[in-house]
């Protein structure tokens, strides 16, 4: 709804493409964007038209055949009216919007009809500060400060919160009187307006009514079993849930006593271990795992202790057969040394050939 007050505005189907700029094409190894024109100037060869530009047009010009409004149902509009209505008297949804309503003896506030009849702004003033409620008053005067953005340099450069709001049924002065006093709204009852009972969307504002005009809600809206007598064929709408007690119906015997009882014990998710890197994994896998391991470990730290590593072990047995083979040359031992078996094919017969070498001492 709150778009259906804006006005139709645009920018000039001319701006940003009053120059005759062209493409220099491409090989150039500058941007195809269209470049104005001549030389002499700094604005010779600059980019234009486009949005990404100086002096370009916006992406998207504004015009003024945009849909700025919104149809919204009657009955919808309807709707949303009593239900911001019926907030209004939920003392809850009054707090949650900010208001300072401690001091207010009741809500909904209703108040003699006598009020209608005030023209005087200290008047208005009294009753407020009878009734508990100037104390939303002084939050509104706290909350003036400067507006974010450039509307502050559009003749709007302070904001404040809002206060409560008047509901009246005839205007006897009451309007001069209440009019000048900051966050204050003032509506009949006749004419009620969704935007100053739910300010933002946001439902609960405090209403101070008159006792006439709470009175004439009935014949206004009509009640969930009998017709409005102003409006045609409206009736309240009627609430599909008896017990709007979430957390009661919650906690009702008739709901516990069929649902299981609640899982306390939280499943907490296994991480995958590997067997090769986890030893106690591997225990669970093979109990000698542990007995291996120690083997070897007393095994390496044997060897480091006499010397003896792997590596020595290569090398000693390496030595070993180099000294064995030389004592034995020396001897005079006869060494055969076998030499590669040939397999020859000639026609249907095969033939073995195997040589041997006797290597006799010098």
């Amino acid at each position: 709804m709150r778009r259906n007050k804006r006005q139709a505005h645009a920018v000039s189907t001319q701006a940003g493409e009053q120059t005759s700029a062209e493409s220099w094409g491409t090989g150039r190894a500058v941007a195809r964007i269209p470049r104005v024109r001549g030389g002499g100037t700094h604005r010779s060869g600059q980019g234009a038209f486009g949005n990404m530009c100086r002096g370009g047009r916006m992406y998207a010009p504004l015009k003024v055949w945009r849909k700025w409004h919104r149809k919204i149902n009657l009955k919808q509009r309807r709707y949303a009216l009593v239900s911001a209505i019926a907030a209004t008297g939920v003392p809850s949804l009054v707090l949650a919007r900010g208001h300072a309503i401690e001091t207010v003896p009741e809500v909904p506030l209703v108040l003699s009809d006598k009020i209608q009849d005030l023209k005087k702004t200290k008047e208005a003033v009294a009753v407020l500060r009878k009734v508990g409620a100037w104390n939303d008053i002084l939050k509104v005067y706290a909350s003036k400060h400067t507006r974010a953005g450039v509307g502050k340099m559009r003749n709007r450069r302070t904001v404040t919160k809002r206060g409560p709001v008047i509901i009246y049924d005839k205007d006897n002065g009451v309007k001069k009187a209440f009019r000048n006093i900051p966050g204050v709204s003032l509506l009949s009852v006749e004419r009620l307006n969704l935007l100053r009972l739910a300010p933002g969307g946001h439902v609960g504002r405090f209403v101070i009514w008159t006792e006439s005009a709470l009175a004439k809600l009935d014949a206004l809206y009509g009640t969930w079993s009998k017709k409005s007598q102003l409006k045609t064929d409206f009736n309240l709408p009627q609430p599909m849930m008896t017990n709007s007690d979430l957390g009661r119906l919650l906690k009702a015997f008739e709901i516990q006593s069929v649902l299981r009882a609640p899982i306390k014990r939280q499943a907490r998710r296994k991480v995958k271990k590997n067997p090769l890197k986890n030893i106690g994994l591997l225990a669970r896998l093979n109990p000698y795992a542990a007995v291996q391991k120690r083997q070897t470990l007393l095994t390496q730290l044997k060897g480091r202790r006499t010397g003896t590593t792997a590596e020595t072990k290569a090398a000693a047995r390496k030595a070993r057969s180099h000294a064995s083979l030389r004592a034995k040359r020396l001897s005079g031992v006869n060494l055969v040394k076998k030499t590669k078996t040939s397999t020859t094919k000639t026609g249907k017969q095969a033939t073995k050939t195997t040589s041997k070498t006797t290597v006799k001492s010098s």
